[in-house]
């Protein structure tokens, strides 16, 4: 009996031992697999994309943008980034036959932050942030104001009238790899002016890169993008 006893002793204590190891090497595998996908290099790569709503805001109306962006790749999960563009527009007004025209650039700098769990995964979502800036000239041009009391027409506008905008803008998006090396992609922005110059006219109709004045404060991006 105490042999036996001994025996059952024994093997409990290894039976023991061995569920002991379980959790243990299941966490060291774990481990090993988080090391494994974080051993990537603090520098991916970058990526390279172009805008396709600024053209078509131009292309179906009187302002829009070409826009184009560098963003370099650390670790799948940060990505610095720069985008600039061109900023257009040319308009009447149909009531006072006012036109503003103006064609200027403008340069954004800021970071995204990749939110999925799963940081090396072909699909993104990340969040991120803007700051933006534009110093441009508008024309403006007016047929004149008729003077009631002493009679003619005053000229009313300007041309070459300096502006300046810095703004930040609030990104959230998404990007998914289709083929090979191209991404598309789209991204929703809130944008808020931190300080303005309007200029000697007043209230600019359009601002390159931020848009058109009095409108929403929310825009967008659709990006085709290319990993290099």
């Amino acid at each position: 009996m105490t042999h036996r006893k001994s025996i059952s002793t024994y093997i409990s204590s290894i039976a023991i031992s061995l569920l002991l190891l379980v959790p243990c090497s299941a966490e060291a595998k774990g481990g090993a697999d988080e090391a494994k996908n974080d051993s990537v290099p603090l520098f991916c790569g970058f990526a390279v994309s172009v805008d396709l709503v600024g053209p078509v805001q131009m292309l179906i109306g009187d302002y829009g943008q070409y826009e184009a962006a560098v963003r370099v790749n650390l670790k799948d999960r940060y990505f610095p980034t720069v985008e600039l563009g061109i900023g257009k527009a040319d308009h009447e007004n149909d009531v006072t036959s006012i036109k503003y025209k103006t064609t200027a650039p403008y340069a954004k700098i800021g970071v995204d932050f990749n939110l999925l769990k799963n940081k090396h995964d072909i699909y993104r979502l990340f969040a991120g942030v803007r700051y933006a800036f534009t110093s441009y000239k508008y024309d403006l041009t007016h047929p004149g104001m008729d003077d009631p009391v002493w009679g003619g027409t005053a000229p009313y506008g300007g041309d070459g009238v300096k502006c300046s905008c810095q703004w930040v803008e609030a990104v959230i998006g998404v990007d998914a790899k289709m083929w090979g090396p191209v991404h598309l992609g789209w991204s929703l922005r809130y944008r808020s002016r931190l300080s303005y110059d309007d200029g000697e006219l007043g209230n600019s109709w359009y601002v390159p890169g931020f848009g058109k004045s009095g409108g929403s404060n929310i825009g967008g991006t659709f990006n085709v993008t290319i990993d290099i």
